[in-house]
């Protein structure tokens, strides 16, 4: 069964984006980040219409340690209501679903 998902976290800078990104992938919480700069992202925030610049990151993993890799996410984000959602992979070559299996840990291990 395929337990490959992109998570798709934004953030105020590239920065924090960067350190998000290492230390998910250091912990093994994800196999790849990608960053993408140059976002904007409008939205309702306490009763206003905000405009900001942000910065993308596609966190590759597997549904398994979503909520551990949420939690993580969570405790190094400046927001107070980060972005953070999952999209399951419903196909992809096997070689690539392996290595992701392969670059993260096992549910439940510790870092």
């Amino acid at each position: 069964m395929n337990d490959a998902c992109t998570v798709y976290v934004t953030a105020a800078s590239r920065e924090e984006a960067l350190a998000i990104a290492r230390q998910v992938v250091e912990e093994r919480l994800a196999a790849c980040a990608n960053v993408i700069d140059g976002l904007t992202s409008i939205y309702h925030w306490q009763g206003e219409v905000e405009e900001e610049r942000e910065v993308a990151l596609l966190l590759k993993t597997r549904l398994s340690l979503f909520d551990a890799l949420e939690a993580r996410v969570r405790a190094l984000h400046s927001y107070a209501c980060p972005c953070i959602v999952a999209w399951p992979m419903v196909a992809g070559s096997p070689d690539y679903l392996a290595w992701i299996a392969a670059g993260t840990r096992a549910p439940g291990a510790m870092a």
